[in-house]
């Protein structure tokens, strides 16, 4: 049974990083300057171990209190896992997600900013950050507003957090080929690197225009029960 687990985690990890070459040789890119996130959010130990052993490394959970449950006893299956926060993130909680996690997707306000900028002095820790932009202008999602991101980058340039680059989700729904399009002309337009996005739906898309980073959780774990 575990065997068989196993085999299936290898299997649709080898069939996604296939997709993800192809995609990039479309895009006239390196592969290899392509991180596939495994979003690991509400999967068991018990799902997620299979994909570890398959020589998975880069993970991305939600909240900070379930990956506390789960990731100090994974982690002790590969030293080289790296652990991902994707999800909206408190002030109040920036120490904690500085101690736990390796890379912050959701940095998207000045108050945010400070508090992991003074975090990650407390800790000795300057995590990778990437600044989420609500790039559909939506009400009900988290993000920075595409005319406030001169204002966060300052700040986080202040609190000397490093900036890995933008993340956005998308409108639901919609084709998502332009906003992604959009991220990439905003990453050009300050001088910044890292793309995240992209998930199981649209990665390849997201690919061939230019993400460095996808988020990708169905495709590689099953749909959830």
């Amino acid at each position: 049974m575990q065997e068989a687990i196993r085999e299936t985690a290898q299997s649709r990890l080898n069939e996604i990083t296939a997709q993800m070459s192809a995609a990039a040789k479309l895009a006239s890119r390196v592969p290899a300057d392509i991180t596939l996130i495994a979003v690991s959010k509400t999967r068991s130990i018990g799902e997620i171990e299979p994909l570890i052993r398959a020589g998975h490394q880069s993970y991305g959970e939600n909240r900070i209190q379930e990956a506390q449950t789960k990731w100090p006893e994974l982690k002790k299956l590969d030293a080289g896992i790296v652990l991902h926060l994707i999800g909206q993130l408190q002030s109040n909680k920036a120490a904690e997600a500085v101690s736990m996690f390796d890379v912050i997707h959701s940095l998207d306000r000045l108050s945010l900013a400070t508090a992991l900028g003074k975090a990650m002095r407390d800790q000795g820790r300057f995590l990778p950050c990437f600044i989420q932009v609500n790039i559909g202008a939506e009400p009900q999602k988290g993000g920075c507003a595409i005319e406030a991101l001169p204002e966060l980058l300052a700040a986080t340039k202040a609190e000397n957090i490093p900036v890995a680059g933008l993340m956005c989700l998308p409108p639901a729904d919609i084709e998502p080929a332009p906003y992604f399009a959009l991220l990439a002309e905003l990453s050009a337009r300050y001088g910044l690197d890292g793309l995240s996005m992209g998930m199981s739906g649209d990665y390849q898309t997201a690919i061939m225009l230019g993400a460095t980073h996808i988020r990708v959780g169905s495709a590689l774990f099953g749909e959830r029960g």
